[in-house]
């Protein structure tokens, strides 16, 4: 049966929950329980037998592990590891099967006998696929069963590959991939079509059995998902919630995975709140919403309804309350982004002064600029603001291979027109093509295609802040190191990076910052560089006083939105900025119509913007604001 939740903040949870600040404290814990195991089986000359899991959720543990290993002389002789999963068909060499993953990140660092790590044949013919479940399945059983299993869980609900449908007492078996898990997957196999369409899975009761389940997540992508698997009805829709039958699981969670639930999310429906200003407005919006009126028009009868007749008694009457929200909301809107010269700003975004700023938008791949603020970009310009763009990374890896041929053969024939000998350039896109015509998925570009690559995201770049209405001197593009390693996986992040900001931050010195806050983005290139930015800030302010003037603003849009209640400036826009600012999108021509890495939405990225803006002027307007066509949205950052 589900496990029963007594604390009254925690009743909506039909199962054990663990959350802890960051993905590192979580992942030590996780680590350390395992550490526990090994020995205290160590101690009664047992066998501890583990099932793992891959991805990105369990590196930290692995790493930890092995730390423990080499440092504390932590020994998995005794060890026998059963891992959930393989891709199928896959070579157990590819750089993205499941076998590399495991010897990169954890068997080839410790002691582990290779007797006893099993892992799925990737590698099988179909026909014998049948026969090695059955016998992976009397493995695990003839070595007494899992005493632990690690699972991450996909955002189709699935743990393994048990996608939506599978049975509660599955075995290990070929299943077929669900679209999403797919597209997912896409960036590891440079392209969705590149994705197997199967994978070789332990199944949900197999899982069952182990003795103890640590179902663990990070990131706020893994939030709604958390929330159904958690809070949801047992359903095959979402697999992850048969856990919920479990007496012997636990879901470990950082914050930002573990923010959706009810408790984090609407805690005033389980419990008594410290009503902080900020969780006020996210509940009076959160009401307004629910019972689909304006702020003003919220009566008391409503809060008393929604779990909120503790704000009420504290500090209404509701109609106080509302016109405080209302107001704070309103103040929210500005036409003028640089703040506006001349003007009381006590109740203004951005300060009045200086009326002419120094203005850095920074913008991790070369279109996220326009794409998340365009109308405002345009806005600080057309407002005499000194405005300076920096292109943090040269976003090469999402180029299609073709139009590397084709911007060459244009170079070709263009030096060809003037009499100039081609006769090197000509050698060198010869090779480009055989390259490109053997690469496999993956591959990283030779440096003359990599280089090609940037140039074509370097002009769509230029031209786009041009459009905007920057002089070329005022246009940066940093490249930053950890980025430019051709291939998906980046490099960790280095002084040299840090240098880099800090170098043109002191250039020249603005009083408003504008960077990507939108740590959805699925590459997770736009938070690695909104760090560097905090890094180069915070070394900054130890020596420069100029850094105690400028505020930081983060801007969202090429993947999510920030909720109302996070907002504190918006930008609105008119029907001609709109189109405006989608010009200036459209100068990224790589990137339109069908880009590289699209992510699991299906809208090009000039229609996700204009969608975004325009659903956020309809909530402001729903709430009883002015009605405009679209609105910018950005949150300030205290560094």
């Amino acid at each position: 049966m589900p496990r029963l939740n007594l604390l009254e903040e925690t009743r909506y949870e039909k199962l054990q929950v663990t959350v802890y600040p960051n993905p590192n404290l979580a992942s030590i814990n996780v680590a350390n329980r395992i550490a526990q195991l090994i020995i205290s089986k160590q101690q009664k000359g047992e066998k501890a037998i583990l099932g793992l899991a891959t991805g990105a959720t369990p590196v930290k543990v692995y790493a930890e592990l092995v730390r423990m290993h080499k440092e504390e002389g932590l020994s998995f002789y005794n060890v026998v590891t059963f891992n959930l999963d393989e891709y199928f068909p896959m070579k157990a060499t590819a750089k993205q099967s499941y076998v590399s993953f495991m010897y990169e990140h954890l068997f080839n660092h410790i002691d582990v006998p290779e007797k006893h790590i099993f892992i799925p044949d990737g590698t099988l013919k179909q026909e014998n696929v049948a026969a090695f479940c059955l016998d992976y399945e009397q493995k695990i059983t003839a070595f007494g069963g899992l005493d632990l299993q690690i699972l991450g869980i996909g955002r189709t609900g699935h743990i393994g590959f048990n996608e939506p449908g599978s049975a509660p007492n599955s075995g290990t078996r070929l299943v077929t991939l669900d679209d999403l898990t797919r597209s997912d997957a896409s960036r590891d196999f440079g392209g969705k079509a590149n994705v197997p369409t199967k994978a070789i899975t332990m199944g949900i009761g197999t899982i069952f059995k182990a003795r103890e389940i640590i179902l663990m997540a990070w990131s706020q992508k893994k939030a709604a998902i958390i929330k159904k698997a958690v809070e949801g009805e047992i359903s095959g829709n979402v697999p992850a919630t048969y856990l919920q039958l479990s007496d012997n699981v636990e879901f470990v969670l950082d914050e930002d995975a573990a923010s959706a639930l009810t408790r984090f999310d609407t805690p005033w429906l389980v419990k008594d709140c410290v009503w902080t200003n900020q969780l006020k407005k996210k509940a009076v919006i959160w009401l307004a919403q629910a019972v689909n009126k304006p702020i003003l028009k919220l009566t008391e009868a409503h809060y008393n309804n929604h779990g909120m007749a503790q704000l009420v008694v504290e500090q209404g009457p509701t109609n106080k309350i509302n016109i405080d929200i209302f107001n704070q909301i309103q103040h929210t809107i500005t036409g003028w982004p640089g703040g506006k010269p001349n003007a009381d700003d006590s109740q203004r975004p951005e300060r009045a002064l200086p009326a002419h700023k120094k203005s850095l938008i920074f913008s991790p791949h070369p279109d996220d600029d326009v794409i998340s603020m365009g109308g405002t970009f345009i806005r600080l310009v057309d407002q005499n603001h000194e405005v300076h763009v920096a292109y943090q990374t040269s976003g090469n890896t999402a180029v299609w291979d073709d139009d590397v041929l084709r911007y060459t053969e244009f170079a070709i024939d263009f030096n060809n027109s003037i009499g100039h000998d081609s006769a090197k350039l000509t050698s060198i896109y010869n090779q480009m093509r055989s390259f490109i015509a053997q690469k496999q998925p993956n591959d990283i570009d030779t440096p003359e295609v990599r280089n090609v690559k940037g140039f074509i995201r370097k002009t769509e770049a230029i031209s786009g802040a041009r459009y905007a209405g920057l002089p070329d001197a005022q246009i940066h593009f940093m490249e930053l190191p950890f980025y430019e390693t051709g291939k998906s996986k980046k490099n960790t992040v280095s002084d040299i990076d840090v240098q880099l900001t800090i170098d043109l931050l002191q250039q020249i010195q603005p009083q408003q910052i504008f960077a990507a806050g939108d740590f959805a983005d699925p590459h997770g290139t736009h938070i690695v560089c909104f760090n560097i930015i905090i890094a180069a800030l915070k070394k900054l302010k130890e020596t420069e006083t100029w850094v105690n003037d400028c505020w930081l603003w983060m801007y969202r849009g090429a993947w999510l939105e920030f909720p109302i209640h996070e907002i504190e400036m918006a930008v609105p826009l008119s029907p001609q900025e709109v189109i405006k600012k989608r010009n200036a999108i459209f100068k990224h021509q790589s990137q339109k119509d069908r880009p590289v890495f699209p992510g699991d939405d299906a809208r090009e990225f000039w229609v996700r913007a204009e969608d975004r803006n325009r659903e956020t002027a309809q909530i402001y307007d729903k709430l009883g604001l002015a009605e405009y066509e679209a609105m910018e949205a950005f949150a300030r950052y205290n560094f």
